[in-house]
């Protein structure tokens, strides 16, 4: 059979006046009336992909909201140079090598002129294959250490690390004087690198880390992993995985009707709907977040950002619409202050630049990795997300059960 050429995927309207799921949302609301053009200017390409489906496509989607919403705001602000902005996205199926090939058709065929990158550290590494070496900027989603470790000289970080994502559960488990923590993770770069940080902060915060595992299949091995923790008894159980693995270990744990005192997981409890999906079990879980869709955040237009989301898509935001909407403002403002689409000079402005946006502080070291920006640790209380860490910025008190007494 002939294979099928590649369609950037454009908005569209859809029938009917109710939201049916994220992506329903984002195709029924957010591109409703073609933006103010400037006249006789062909309009400047930003390309990315995004994941329609796989592990990655509920993050995804969330950010593609986002970039939308920006493309938008963009062209009602005059366009980017004289010119209007038109986003050019790519379904990458959450697959890595489809990732290459059409970050190489869009710089390559497309001829954009800017790039954005598609979510989490496996999809920025096989981005950042393609765009580093013709020395394009990449603001890149994702936060496993690897990207920085591969010496690419235009990637740049939005994301505090995945190595700091539980800086603030350990604490708090330290602070309310528990003593032991199980740490389960998938072996992709981001799962890998936050495992690494949790076992490194959990021993610098005197917590003893009880079980350590790591899986490839988690259809296989996380009921294995799950028998292995309830026999080394620990006071937190923490996994660092995506999604579709949170989900499946809190059925697991439905199933086995067994909880350790503290269950915390990552990316999943940030997600707006988390409460929705995991029904009763979403009680008490927590998780690291980049971001919170709360007004008492104190970042410049983050009421602003908050309330236009909701209003193009009836939804709230996460921390992955955040991220991406302020990295193309960071895109923009590098472009509008040097004046050009010179990517050695956007590079050189990022470098330098210690400013504040929505999503926080930005400030990148000289590899490009985030120093500035710091996760927040959430809980669901009574079906609502609070902010429980760090304490000046905590909507509501973290909810803890009474550390077992020793020598239980």
């Amino acid at each position: 059979m002939p294979r099928r050429r590649q369609q950037p995927i454009r908005p569209r309207l859809a029938p009917g006046a109710a939201l049916r799921g994220l992506l329903a949302g984002l195709f029924l609301l957010l591109w409703v009336a073609g933006p103010a053009q400037a006249q006789g200017q062909a309009p400047l390409l930003v390309g990315a992909t995004v994941s329609l489906e796989g592990p990655f496509k509920d993050m995804s989607a969330q950010m593609q909201a986002a970039m939308r919403l920006w493309e938008k705001q963009v062209n009602e602000r005059g366009g980017l140079l004289g010119r209007p902005v038109r986003l050019v996205l790519y379904d990458d199926h959450g697959d890595p090598d489809r990732v290459r090939a059409l970050y190489a058709k869009l710089l390559d065929q497309d001829k954009v002129d800017l790039l954005a990158a598609p979510y989490g550290s496996l999809l920025t590494l096989a981005a950042a294959e393609v765009s580093d070496p013709r020395g394009m900027v990449l603001l890149a989603t994702a936060s496993g250490e690897e990207i920085w470790q591969r010496g690419y000289r235009n990637v740049f970080g939005v994301y505090s690390t995945a190595d700091r994502y539980f800086i603030g559960v350990m604490d708090l488990l330290a602070r309310q004087g528990f003593s032991s923590v199980a740490v389960l993770h998938a072996e992709d770069p981001f799962s890998q690198t936050a495992a690494q940080g949790c076992r490194q902060w959990a021993q610098r915060l005197g917590l003893r880390v009880s079980l350590d595992q790591g899986y490839h299949s988690p259809e296989e091995q996380l009921p294995v992993l799950l028998g292995q923790t309830r026999q080394a008894n620990p006071d937190a159980l923490v996994l660092c995985s995506y999604p579709p693995d949170a989900y499946r270990l809190l059925g697991l744990l439905r199933q086995a009707g067994y909880r350790p005192p503290v269950l915390a997981l990552a990316v999943a409890p940030a997600m707006p709907d988390f409460a929705a999906r995991a029904g009763e079990m979403a009680e008490g879980v927590m998780g690291p977040s980049q971001w919170e869709a709360d007004e008492r955040v104190p970042f410049p237009g983050t009421r602003r950002f908050i309330n236009a989301f909701r209003q193009a898509t009836g939804l709230t935001p996460s921390y992955h619409a955040a991220s991406a909407y302020a990295g193309l403002l960071l895109l923009e403002n590098a472009v509008r202050q040097v004046h050009s689409l010179d990517q050695a000079k956007v590079r050189e402005y990022l470098l330098a630049l210690d400013t504040v946006n929505i999503l926080g502080r930005f400030k990148v070291d000289q590899q490009g990795r985030q120093v500035g920006h710091n996760a927040l640790v959430i809980q669901w209380q009574q079906g609502r997300k609070e902010i429980v860490y760090p304490p000046k910025m905590a909507t509501a008190p973290p909810i803890l059960p009474a550390p077992p007494a020793p020598g239980r």
